[in-house]
């Protein structure tokens, strides 16, 4: 594999926005999980300041982007199940030439009924004269209470304002409930639509880890690796990371959230890079270990490889019917007993594993869900059981072994070697598919790509 490969090739040719009868059909599946007689109110993101007057780039919340794909700060969505004048009500910010010159064009309340299907929209200036009436006499108010300290003000304010008139008729609502219980549920499962949009984010991802391999030599710092993936995102439409890159040369990939990203890469380390870009709001999480010099010594081999069994291990156990926790056990199983052979752990495998003697190499689970957030939503554990793997769940499995630097009980040439190996996988009706394709994954494939 030459140098050229970074840059070789096209971009992948961009995967369409969703199309706006899927939000509609969100919207109508969590009404119809609500009860007769309630109201949901969804609140959208708001601007965050970055240093005096410069914002963070504005990033839609998750839940409001899931129902409206509505692009603006500051909106709030209402659905009213069954409502004759339209269940869905959308209050945006108003059309404001001066405002637009300097930050761009708003949707504008009158285009936001058309645009985003929205039954009725207001500006967001008649929130406060609009948003009591409607919350009136509801049975059941459907909110994420503590998300907003300042919008949790408001609706209670107006809850405590309905109060106050009940003696000349008003009904104030019935009880609160917080949302994010049937919305998260619904969000677990990904449509078609969601897995070519997950799809797309993994293989810019792959791309971008390939770059980084190839590039990857003695000097460089880690944040060079990480501009390299970060041109890659941009070169595919994706103008964004899903979250912080990770990227650990040497002892640094035995901090878990390691992101300072500022150190020179040594020969004879390893550099863990744990990065994926966001794609029309879909995460990708991949993690790739490799040898800064190209090559994998002997300890870092063998290290290497019992993170891929216990990979393997764990993929073994992603099916429909499976439990969430089967393919962590798995992992559990094959790097305990790794440890025992390679000589950092001494005792019988089942009494280290029930005493959790593990911990001190692999501090935690096997995966996670992914989707919009790059740590989706969704309980794991419904109702205190392991939650079952169906078919539309979207999760990573990252296996890992991290030798303290200051593991005074095992050798010295052992400490301080990280290795986690992470890809994306989704559960499908006969198992599982890997999203994450085309990344090598064995220390033979990586010392070619690295060639």
């Amino acid at each position: 594999m030459t140098s050229a490969e970074p840059h070789s090739g096209e971009p992948l040719a961009p995967v369409g926005a969703l199309p706006r009868s899927e939000f509609h059909r969100r919207r109508r599946r969590l009404m119809d999980l609500m009860d007769d007689n309630s109201i949901a109110i969804v609140t959208a993101a708001g601007l965050a300041v970055r240093s005096r007057d410069t914002e963070y780039p504005f990033r839609q919340d998750s839940d409001f982007h899931y129902l409206t794909d509505f692009p603006e700060p500051d909106a709030v969505a209402v659905l009213l199940p069954g409502r004759s004048h339209g269940e869905f009500v959308l209050f945006c910010h108003e059309k404001d030439p001066v405002q637009e010159l300097w930050h761009g064009a708003r949707v504008g309340a009158d285009a936001a009924s058309e645009a985003f299907g929205a039954d009725d929209a207001f500006p967001l200036s008649d929130i406060d004269d609009i948003l009591p009436g409607l919350i009136e006499g509801r049975d059941r108010v459907y909110y994420s209470m503590g998300r907003s300290r300042d919008f949790d003000a408001r609706i209670m304010a107006w809850v405590n304002s309905i109060r106050s008139k009940v003696a000349a008729g008003a009904v104030p609502p019935g009880e609160f409930t917080d949302l994010d219980h049937l919305l998260h549920e619904l969000r677990l499962y990904k449509s078609a639509a969601e897995l070519r949009q997950l799809r797309h984010a993994a293989a810019i991802s792959v791309k971008a880890h390939r770059r980084a391999m190839v590039q990857c030599r003695p000097g460089l710092y880690e944040y060079a690796l990480e501009a390299e993936m970060q041109h890659e995102y941009a070169r595919h439409g994706a103008r964004h990371a899903a979250y912080p890159a990770i990227v650990a040369g040497g002892t640094n990939a035995c901090t878990m959230h390691y992101t300072a990203n500022d150190r020179r890469l040594r020969s004879g380390d390893l550099v863990l890079v744990d990065a994926g870009c966001e794609y029309r709001s879909y995460a990708s999480d991949i993690t790739r270990t490799y040898p800064v010099s190209g090559r994998f010594s002997r300890r870092q081999r063998k290290l290497y490889e019992l993170v891929l069994a216990a990979q393997q291990a764990a993929f073994e156990r992603l099916a429909p019917g499976e439990d969430w926790n089967a393919s962590h056990e798995a992992s559990v199983q094959v790097i305990t007993q790794g440890l025992v052979d390679l000589g950092l752990l001494a005792g019988r495998v089942e009494a280290l594993i029930e005493r959790g003697a593990y911990r001190d190499f692999y501090m935690h689970r096997v995966g996670h869900w992914l989707g919009l957030d790059v740590h989706d939503v969704g309980d794991y554990r419904p109702g205190g059981e392991w939650r079952i793997l169906e078919p539309g769940m979207v999760l990573t499995v990252e296996p890992g072994v991290y030798v303290a630097p200051d593991n005074l009980a095992v050798d010295r040439p052992w400490r301080g070697l990280g290795i986690r190996i992470e890809d994306d996988v989704v559960i499908t009706e006969d198992g599982f598919e890997l999203l994450s394709e085309g990344l090598p994954r064995s220390p033979d494939e990586i010392e070619a790509l690295m060639a």
